[in-house]
């Protein structure tokens, strides 16, 4: 008997494995999808532009020079992306056959950080953690075995050092894909710098029968990071970072005064997207770690925190997606320079990691339990499926008792609930609370509410646009008592 359910064990245990190389390959396959699916938004441009009478296109004679400059665009992108899938080490044999491989859930999974213009429920996640790996002493859960991708998703960190020296991938900065036969390229073996220069691929997860056909929403996810990118990563973006990183950085300031170098506090940020917060918190003086489920934002923020040379090192231009809006041509069609600051020379604080995984299962572990001196959530709580369940485990990683100012819970966002509208999901849930609801659970596992204030913000929104959704965004602080309610 103790032979068949450990022969049952590993079954399971290749089968979720196998189930996890899948979704990477979607993942990386949206990635590499991405340049065909916005060849093919300009194609269509194109044929609406045929249509029109001639007298109709003589008043547009601007427009060949624009869809151009839009294959530009869409080159210089891709050449980005391409050289972070270059840079990004799977922690799974990607070669696996997977081809067996059914999850009836793999089309619902991926709800995330899409706060955008629109409600975009279907948004960027997934699982798991790429770059660097190094394990803290704040998160033993992350040393679990890879398991499940739809529930319980691979645990590791990666962690940034400003000591380390990165060497250049394909030269110094931003080159340019020249047409589609050499993003063709890109995506298999090769990748040219704006030289014509080669540089031959060393893995060969990118070769294109690894790949697999992916759906239009899936290739949207990596629009997705390429907005996110700006709100975190780019000086456009500090107009939203002040909105929404701020207030969170000055209270935690407030709330520890009296930091120790030599031990300091230790912060906790889950929904932690491409790491810029976790990095500022860092900055303060904290240990932090930041947790992201999603495998899209998590290639994205091991390439951003521990592969940048030099700020601007990389242009891309994430306003060319959409035509609705615009003020102007240029304005769509403006770059932006990333990142806005040197990762690894910005100060941060020995410790400062990414744990990737599933918030739920990773730190509803017994190796967390009164942990973490303090909890930053931004725009994360409505990601839940229970948020009672969030509210529970942030209550029980707080340490209890203490000093003054410490195992204090910083939230801010909306509660835009991200599985609201999932229909004919029968084993799918999704609790909506109001905020007066959330506030009362949250006093039920033994939080006091200290300070609360609405803070007017957007998220990932284009500055120049002529649509800008604003949200009135819940910004509170509250400090678990010493005996809590479970």
């Amino acid at each position: 008997m103790e032979i068949e359910e450990d022969e049952e064990r590993r079954r399971q245990r290749k089968l979720e494995e196998a189930l996890e190389v899948k979704s990477l390959r979607r993942i990386i396959s949206a990635y590499l999808n991405y340049p065909e699916a916005a060849e093919e938004d300009v194609r269509r441009y194109e044929k609406s532009f045929k249509k029109l009478p001639p007298a109709h296109k003589a008043l547009l004679p601007h427009y060949p020079s624009k869809f151009k400059n839009l294959r530009r665009c869409i080159s210089l992108n891709s050449y980005f992306i391409f050289t972070m899938l270059q840079a990004f080490e799977p922690p799974l044999d990607m070669s696996q056959d997977v081809d067996g491989c059914k999850d009836p859930h793999l089309e619902n999974f991926e709800h995330g950080h899409c706060h955008s213009e629109e409600r975009n429920a279907s948004s960027c996640q997934s699982v798991s953690t790429s770059g660097r790996m190094c394990c803290s002493n704040h998160a033993q859960a992350c040393s679990q075995e890879k398991s499940n991708i739809m529930s319980n998703p691979t645990t590791e960190l990666q962690e940034v050092k400003s000591e380390q020296q990165h060497e250049p991938i394909f030269g110094s900065g931003a080159g340019e894909v020249e047409n589609k036969n050499e993003i063709a390229e890109c995506c298999s073996n090769d990748v040219a710098d704006s030289n014509g220069n080669a540089f031959s691929s060393p893995h060969d997860w990118l070769d294109p029968s690894l790949q697999l056909n992916v759906p239009l929403v899936d290739v949207d996810k990596v629009r997705c990071i390429i907005r996110n990118i700006v709100r975190d990563w780019a000086a456009e973006g500090e107009k939203e970072r002040n909105q929404c990183y701020k207030p969170i950085l000055e209270e935690l300031d407030a709330q520890f005064p009296n930091r120790s170098k030599e031990s300091p506090p230790a912060c906790l940020v889950p929904g932690a997207g491409l790491g810029r917060l976790a990095l500022e918190i860092s900055c303060l003086g904290f240990i932090s770690q930041g947790n992201e489920f999603s495998y899209y934002m998590m290639i994205c923020s091991s390439f951003i925190l521990n592969h940048t040379e030099t700020t601007g090192q990389w242009t891309i231009y994430p306003w060319i997606h959409s035509n609705c809006n615009s003020l102007s041509d240029n304005d769509q069609l403006r770059p932006v320079l990333i990142p806005d600051i040197h990762p690894a020379s910005a100060g941060i604080t020995e410790g400062f990691s990414m744990c990737g995984g599933d918030f739920v299962e990773v730190y509803n572990d017994s190796s967390q339990i009164g942990v973490w001196d303090a909890v930053v959530t931004c725009f994360f709580i409505d990601t839940a499926h229970n948020i009672i369940e969030y509210i529970e485990i942030i209550s029980r990683i707080l340490k209890e008792g203490g000093l003054v100012g410490w195992q204090v819970w910083i939230n801010f966002g909306p509660l835009l609930y991200h599985f609201a509208d999932m229909y004919g999901q029968e084993d799918d849930m999704s609790i909506e609370l109001s905020l007066e609801d959330v506030k009362k659970i949250a006093f039920h596992y033994g939080f006091k509410l200290e300070k609360e204030q609405t803070i007017e913000t957007t998220y990932t929104t284009n500055p120049r646009s002529m649509m800008q959704n604003h949200y009135h965004a819940a910004f509170w602080t509250m400090r678990k008592k010493r005996t809590t309610t479970t």
